[in-house]
């Protein structure tokens, strides 16, 4: 397997822009990450594209509008997990030999869509969203349940958000630029107790695009790389498995092969970006990542470890809750995060000395599996 390359990342504005359409949010990010690698958009010999609430071809709708037609495209969907899906998949085929560079795109355009303002409805066969397990439900269990195991307060699950919020201030691209205290995120609208609105993802219009390639195709560009030492791709086991409900037995599962493959500890990680679209959610992936023992997530958050300054900042974009969650984009820019801040070039929200990055994703449930997709990848510099 040949050494994988992120050589460029470009990413949308998030929010919501109901007079942009798929093909202009998709060509902007697009456009970025080319003009980052320094290549030619005729240079691409590849491309992957993710959209869950999509029409036909995609891909090829957002990239003959930057001058790419006639190269291999594939669209795929695997819930929010389906931009990380791209990415892993253009992995393979640069590592494998297939391809020398190629695009991994996520868009989402959450105000044009059928679901836009509203929960999201489970398919007509879903026993469990039928009877009204939605996803503000699940992460409501699993948020009651670390009360009770793991000694978590209401305002543990407040905290979340105001340090995600007060991250995405420091992100000139997040949806959410404002600061709240745990006595205001406690004090907004209730949604499935203990979760309150702003413990809540937004719906986002966004996207976010990636240019991988060969180390050797990379010379050219770059003298100081960032790499891709793992990239994993795992899918849910039947819930009937599921012992925990503070555990997400696929996350761990997808970061452990991802540290094998690495050949790293998570204790040598310098930051890290996951999938919060719940604040409850972000320390169930502290223990299932192995940034601290089973048990200690909530304490690991008071230490202020995972803040921005802390000695392990998670989510420094400011995540999902205020960076905004454009579903199939989120996997791609979690990863687009953690290359800018190996690069050194996150701006006021850099964390210094960065050399190390995880960036996960989940996606998907459906009756009768715990989840239906998890992704991580590991960047060096």
């Amino acid at each position: 397997m040949r050494s994988v390359v992120v050589l460029g990342i470009g990413q949308s504005q998030f929010g919501k822009f109901p007079d942009q359409t798929v093909a202009q949010l998709g060509s902007a990010a697009a456009r970025a990450a080319i003009a980052d690698a320094g290549i030619r958009p005729r240079d691409l010999q590849i491309a992957y594209t993710s959209r869950l609430y999509a029409e036909m071809i995609t891909g090829q709708t957002i990239l003959k509008e930057i001058g790419v037609t006639g190269i291999e495209m594939i669209n795929v969907e695997n819930a929010c997990a389906g931009g990380a899906t791209a990415v892993h998949s253009l992995f393979k085929d640069i590592a494998s030999g297939y391809s020398e560079v190629g695009i991994a795109l996520g868009v989402e355009s959450m105000t044009t869509s059928p679901i836009a303002g509203k929960l999201i409805p489970p398919p007509k066969d879903d026993l469990d969203g039928n009877l009204g397990s939605a996803m503000p439900v699940v992460f409501a269990l699993m948020a009651k349940r670390l009360m009770e195991t793991h000694g978590a307060t209401a305002a543990d699950f407040a905290q979340v958000s105001v340090k995600a919020h007060d991250a995405g201030m420091l992100n000139p691209q997040a949806q959410y630029r404002k600061r709240f205290t745990v006595e205001e995120v406690l004090a907004s609208r209730p949604i499935v107790d203990p979760i309150t609105l702003l413990q809540c993802c937004p719906n986002t219009d966004g996207a976010a695009a990636v240019v991988l390639c060969s180390e050797e195709f990379a010379k050219a560009y770059t003298s100081r790389p960032v790499r891709i030492l793992a990239s994993t791709l795992v899918s849910g086991d039947y819930f009937f498995k599921k012992d925990d409900l503070t555990s997400f037995t696929l996350g761990k599962r997808a970061a452990e092969k991802a540290y094998e493959t690495a050949g790293v500890d998570p204790r040598d990680l310098d930051v890290v970006e996951i999938h919060d679209a719940f604040a409850a959610e972000e320390i169930v992936h502290y223990e299932d990542l192995g940034l601290c023992a089973r048990g200690d997530g909530i304490s690991l958050l008071r230490s202020g470890a995972t803040s921005l300054g802390g000695h392990i900042p998670v989510n420094p974009s400011g995540g999902l809750l205020s960076l905004g969650h454009p579903l199939s984009a989120s996997g791609v820019r979690n990863i687009c995060e953690v290359a800018l801040h190996l690069r050194g070039r996150a701006g006021g929200r850099q964390v210094p000395g960065a050399k190390l990055g995880l960036a996960q994703m989940l996606g998907g449930s459906a009756t009768g599996l715990e989840t239906g997709a998890a992704s991580v990848h590991i960047l060096s510099i």
